[in-house]
């Protein structure tokens, strides 16, 4: 049975895609602007709201080795969002089970722990077949870049389409997120 949710999903997938389409001539690419991932706090997180701005989507764990990385994506978020960046945690229990709590653990490690002030979404699946359909999407596009590991990094450039895609193991201010975070805020 579809909720409401996963209704207005496709509603909203469904009109960015017929939109491309029109504007390809015919031809039609789903964008990462087209999905949404409930919040948090219980809203959601409609990424069409940021339509032409770079979006750094990272699934995210409370008990992992890289959980500070927590910090070095707000530290990129405050570095970054006033030039249009938005950074998205989608916290996952998909590795090692490293994600077992609800909503607040994961508002106690990531607000109250690492400061975090850039949207958390509710916990979701990235990998598999349940996985949300955003990383479905993500996975079709680039099949040998799917996240192998917690805080996993896609960059979406401001088209709605991967730009780059960063391992666990790359940290968020890393030389070479932060390069190419500025080039898709540079692109028009």
């Amino acid at each position: 049975m579809l909720n409401r949710r996963t209704m207005l999903a496709a509603l909203v997938a469904t009109t960015a895609s017929a939109r491309h389409a029109l504007a390809d001539g015919g031809m039609s690419r789903i964008s990462a602007y087209a999905f949404s991932f409930p919040e948090l706090s219980g809203d959601d997180i409609r990424l069409a709201a940021f339509t032409g701005r770079p979006l750094l989507v990272v699934n995210t764990a409370s008990l992992c080795g890289y959980t500070p990385q927590y910090a070095g994506l707000q530290e990129i978020w405050s570095e970054f969002r006033e030039r249009g960046l938005i950074v998205i945690g989608v916290p996952s229990n998909d590795f090692g089970g490293q994600e077992p709590g609800g909503t607040s653990e994961i508002s106690e490690t990531a607000h109250h722990q690492y400061g975090v002030t850039f949207p958390i979404a509710a916990k979701a699946v990235v990998v598999g077949a349940k996985a949300h359909p955003f990383y479905k999407w993500a996975a079709e596009a680039r099949p040998k870049e799917v996240p192998r590991w917690n805080f996993h990094k896609y960059l979406i450039g401001r088209d709605g389409y991967i730009a780059e895609v960063f391992s666990s193991v790359v940290e968020p201010t890393d030389t070479r997120i932060k390069t190419a975070i500025a080039k898709t805020l540079a692109d028009t």
